[in-house]
């Protein structure tokens, strides 16, 4: 099929019309489909419900400090939680703290501190004139709304193949004593897929910021989600980097078990210098007497080490390809060669990022709306949900069924090219 640039208004209407007819019959069915966020599929969450029956009521619940998992104490975690987390995240385990269930809790935390006492003993945040954060896109929308709730101005990074644009990282936080932090997806990222590369990093670690209290705010969500055992892309430490150029207070480490064991009683953590991990646990000691151990102690008698939560993940990996080769394999056979959108075919993480032709992403939604498929909102990959091109569109291939996400690609596809056409036709 020739792209459809090239055709005739005629040869176009032609498709269109054809297309119309499909778009009926599919919108006739009255489905309900629910392809918005990366959320684990039911059968994902089976994989977990051995944990259900690790403790019980006559189960030992002292953890290795002698502590009585069921009582108060042990305000930054549980040994053996912070091992298992520690090796998952690549850091020491004196290098982390265990919070609740929720990374993206923590990172809201992390913003609202900076903002009411600052950081490790600067200005807090809410006594500047201007605070601002880089934000690479398409990047993560719960990242860009904690941000934009706190009044903090966000400055678009464009993404590249191997991370954020470096340069204009460099000069902007070498430059602007406003700018406090970064948000970075490195792994996997949301919604690209792309994975950091080690340049990248070494150029992270280097960064000379104009701000004392400026901080990278490394989310590692997707660190050991890979869809492939013999095709697994490599991430360089940060935390090591930065301390191996004398920036080792520069970084906060998130991450979370919510795409691993259950994502609403999952275990999260922030990795961080010792600095930081101090000015954290001060505030801590006030914020709570201490998290939930008894689920700290779930995670960890049930993974055991890192290699059982490696293999774990292997099982979530057989469910994951299958959807996501289904939807590339769609894109390609579909739209491949008809010049009107373009997708990367990442290694891991949970999304497929798709670009349609400028001005085509919030119409290209509300079509597949109208035949019953629920997409993530067009825009909201951007700072303040306002994509300047309006062509990026995330896919979410996790939650539905091999039989819904058939019909949701389906739909999707269909939507693509009849907003396409009305594009091109315009113009001809």
């Amino acid at each position: 099929m020739a792209a459809y640039e090239e055709l005739s208004k005629e040869e176009l209407l032609k498709i269109k019309s054809e297309l119309e007819a499909e778009f009926e019959q599919v919108k006739s069915q009255g489905l309900k489909l629910d392809m918005s966020r990366g959320k684990p599929s039911t059968e994902q969450l089976n994989l977990s419900m051995g944990m259900m029956d690790v403790l019980n009521s006559s189960s030992d619940l002292v953890c290795e400090e002698g502590v009585d998992c069921r009582n108060y104490g042990v305000l930054d975690g549980i040994r053996e939680a912070k091992q298992l987390l520690a090796d998952m995240m690549e850091v020491p385990k004196e290098n982390i703290v265990i919070f609740g269930n929720s990374s993206l809790n923590i990172m809201y935390d992390t913003i609202a501190r900076s903002m009411t006492h600052g950081v490790m003993g600067s200005t807090p945040w809410c006594k500047l004139d201007k605070v601002k954060f880089l934000c690479p896109v398409p990047g993560y929308d719960r990242h860009f709304k904690i941000t934009e709730y706190f009044g903090i101005e966000m400055v678009n990074v464009p993404m590249t193949p191997t991370g954020p644009d470096m340069d204009i990282v460099e000069e902007l936080v070498s430059t602007d004593p406003a700018i406090k932090g970064i948000w970075c997806v490195p792994k996997y990222s949301n919604p690209q897929g792309i994975t950091y590369s080690d340049e990248t990093v070494h150029r992270f670690a280097k960064l000379n910021p104009a701000a004392e209290d400026f901080r990278i705010f490394w989310d590692n969500a997707y660190g050991i989600h890979h869809l492939y055992e013999d095709k697994q892309d490599y991430l360089i430490e940060i935390l090591m980097e930065c301390k191996k150029e004398g920036h080792p207070d520069m970084v906060y480490k998130f991450s979370s078990t919510s795409k691993i064991s259950f994502p609403g009683s999952g275990i999260a953590a922030i990795a961080a210098s010792t600095a930081n991990l101090k000015a954290i646990r001060e505030q801590m000691q006030i914020q709570t007497i201490g998290h939930d151990k008894v689920n700290q102690l779930r995670h960890a008698r049930y993974f055991k080490d890192i290699h059982g939560m490696v293999q774990h993940m292997k099982k979530h990996a057989d469910i994951m390809r299958p959807k996501f080769e289904a939807v590339i394999s769609t894109l390609e056979k579909e739209i491949g060669g008809l010049g009107i959108g373009s997708w990367l075919s990442p290694r891991g993480g949970y999304f497929i990022s798709f670009d349609a032709l400028p001005g085509c992403a919030k119409k290209i939604v509300a079509k597949a709306k109208e035949a019953g498929l629920i997409m993530t909102d067009a825009g909201a990959t951007f700072p303040y949900g306002k994509d300047p091109q309006d062509s990026n569109i995330r896919i979410a291939p996790s939650y539905p069924t091999a039989e819904e996400l058939k019909v949701a690609t389906e739909i999707f596809v269909l939507s693509v090219k009849l907003v396409s056409i009305d594009k091109i036709l315009e113009s001809k």
